[in-house]
């Protein structure tokens, strides 16, 4: 790969550490070039998200964007509704005036009957455990979008148990409801900052990074992805926090880690890397980075992680 996430396209701001969570901002050194709208801002403007067909397709949905804008659909963010929810494998950018099958994931395994005819975006994104998993399956092949839907129902089925909420469907979505009064406790210790672009989260000796190449896209999506970090650190409050170092190392590591890359489902190449004790995905426009995640990961080489503690109970 010649473009990558890098020291000189962001600046890594001062952790923020509450109960053994640490989140440290990223800040962009470099104007953006590509222009997109969020979700969030498409659907009330006619963007639509569907099932394929009539019939519907796990693995796939359907999106019409009859804006001249592109749009931006991130990884792990999750859309409710229509015959059972899903989450984005990847990060696509939707082109302006256009109709495009997107890869995802069921995240709701008990439930296949309509519940509307389009999507509505969710207020929160896959938490970065399924997210790193999620990764997992995909970084080996450059070309596969899909991941396998057993490992990620396994993975919301022991979520659902470890909160112990009572889910009919087993949704993901009921468990960031069961635990809304305790993660808005926590949501008020890690604010936006200005000009903010990205951020580093660590807990429980997991470490996962998320950027967008506008400031005004990461506003937008920084609260989903907030909640999908603090589902997870729920189960790691009061655990050794990771340092300042471990972050900044992880960064580096992002940077370092070998990838390939072929065209996206939409706009753009998609990025996959792997290697470095992390895991993860990019979106690359002409030669600038829209979008990049990367999970601290057990089986990708050196690990970047540090000891992890039990699980505490929740």
């Amino acid at each position: 790969m010649t473009t990558k996430l890098s020291s000189d396209t962001l600046q890594l701001g001062d952790p923020v550490e509450h109960r053994g969570v640490v989140i440290a901002a990223l800040f962009p050194r470099r104007q953006p070039v590509a222009e997109y709208l969020t979700l969030e801002e498409a659907l009330p403007l006619g963007f639509r998200v569907e099932e394929v067909d009539g019939s519907g397709s796990v693995p796939e949905l359907k999106v019409y964007n009859p804006l001249e804008a592109n749009v931006l659909l991130y990884d792990g963010e999750e859309l409710l509704g229509a015959k059972q929810n899903r989450i984005l494998n990847v990060t696509v950018l939707a082109a302006g005036q256009s109709e495009t099958l997107i890869p995802v994931s069921c995240v709701e395994e008990g439930r296949w009957s309509t519940r509307s005819a389009f999507f509505s975006s969710s207020r929160h994104a896959a938490y970065p455990e399924l997210r790193r998993q999620k990764a997992e399956q995909l970084s080996p092949n450059p070309f596969a979008r899909g991941a396998a839907q057993s490992i990620v129902w396994d993975e919301v089925r022991g979520k659902v148990a470890r909160h112990e909420v009572a889910s009919p469907t087993l949704a993901a979505s009921d468990v960031f409801e069961r635990r809304e009064n305790d993660l808005d406790a926590l949501r008020r210790r890690f604010a936006l900052q200005p000009g903010q672009s990205g951020a580093v989260f660590a807990a429980g000796g997991r470490i996962c990074l998320d950027y967008v190449s506008r400031p005004d896209a990461f506003a937008r999506l920084y609260p989903k992805l907030l909640n999908g970090y603090l589902l997870d650190a729920i189960e790691w409050l009061d655990q050794t926090p990771v340092d300042a170092d471990d972050i900044a190392g992880f960064l580096l590591a992002s940077e370092a880690a070998p990838g390939s890359r072929r065209p996206s489902a939409a706009l753009g190449e998609d990025v996959r890397f792997r290697g470095c004790g992390l895991v993860g995905s990019g979106l690359e426009l002409r030669g600038e980075v829209v979008q990049w995640c990367a999970f601290s990961s057990d089986t990708a080489g050196a690990s970047t992680t540090i000891a992890r503690p039990s699980r505490r109970s929740v």
